[in-house]
């Protein structure tokens, strides 16, 4: 699969789970490059494997964040 339909997939579902699990940092941070960056280092070739790479990344983000409100 093309890396900018990839990356646009990545991003539909970021904006379509904006409020869960990190989703909102990619949209509100990231790039077509740093999208591109997660996904290629994961070696991701399908829209599941690209999710789920960048999914793994935002996951840290996200519990960080919730560390953080909890204190």
């Amino acid at each position: 699969m093309d890396e900018q339909m990839l990356i646009g997939a990545v991003r539909r579902h970021a904006i379509e789970n904006y409020e869960q699990g990190g989703w909102d940092i990619l949209v509100e941070c990231y790039d077509d490059g740093d999208i591109l960056e997660l996904i290629s280092d994961a070696n991701a070739s399908t829209v599941e494997e690209a999710i789920a790479s960048v999914q793994k990344t935002l996951k840290i983000y996200d519990d960080h964040r919730a560390e953080i409100r909890g204190a």
